[in-house]
């Protein structure tokens, strides 16, 4: 897919016309899971080398490289970014927030791979918008950016963050929906810790995540039990 869009894409902008294909951007939206996997300690910067540990990952890390040769052989003016796990109204069902407040109000099972221990990054999806913005008219052509939230958390931590708002919200006793959490088989190939330093984007372009994860918790249930209720 990324293979495609750069073709179309290099065809595109070698047809425009001077002033349009000065200001033409390639700009391409990556994920933190490309570095691999954390211990407790550390975080991922944009000199991190790539280790994808899982089929995932690595068609993600291909695609990276497909972005950055295209630059490099045909000039293409591209730019990169790194985000780490997103979070926001209108995301898929599938994902786990939305996935979870929806069992939650239907009273329906919880289910945690492995221990629950693994920790994740969480960006609200509207700070990432304006990060994809301000680097898509600010950053230098070729440059690339971690974009990252600030907000780690283990997944189990997540759960109980979601049942404590959603039942407040849903007006139910306290630590209600408890109950419904369940632990499954680990996922295969399961990273234990992602975590990202946003050090580059902040000194150069001034960007930092403005949404406290409760703040966004909370406007990211209340468009759910809208939508499910």
């Amino acid at each position: 897919g990324t293979f495609n869009l750069l073709e179309v894409s290099k065809e595109f902008w070698s047809n425009l016309e001077p002033r349009r294909k000065k200001n033409f951007r390639f700009h391409h939206i990556s994920t933190d899971e490309v570095f691999g996997s954390l211990c407790e300690k550390g975080s991922f910067n944009e000199n991190t080398p790539y280790d994808p540990r899982s089929p995932y990952s690595a068609s993600k890390a291909s695609s990276d490289h497909l972005v950055r040769a295209y630059h490099h052989t045909y000039g293409l003016p591209i730019l990169i970014s790194n985000c780490s796990n997103n979070y926001g109204p209108s995301q898929h069902v599938e994902k786990l927030m939305p996935l979870m407040i929806k069992n939650i109000i239907n009273n329906k099972p919880l289910p945690i791979y492995g221990k629950g221990e693994n920790i994740r990054d969480w960006l609200y999806v509207e700070d990432h918008v304006e990060a994809i913005d301000l680097i898509l008219h600010s950053a230098e052509i070729g440059s690339t950016y971690n974009i990252g939230g600030n907000n780690e958390y283990k997944n189990i931590d997540i759960i109980y963050k979601l049942i404590e708002f959603t039942d407040r919200f849903l007006g139910r006793p306290e630590r209600t929906s408890e109950k419904l959490v369940s632990f499954v088989t680990d996922r295969l190939g399961h990273d234990f810790r992602y975590a990202i330093d946003t050090t580059k984007i902040k000194n150069e372009l001034g960007w930092t995540a403005k949404t406290s994860f409760d703040e966004g918790l909370k406007k990211t249930i209340e468009y759910y039990i809208k939508k499910f209720t």
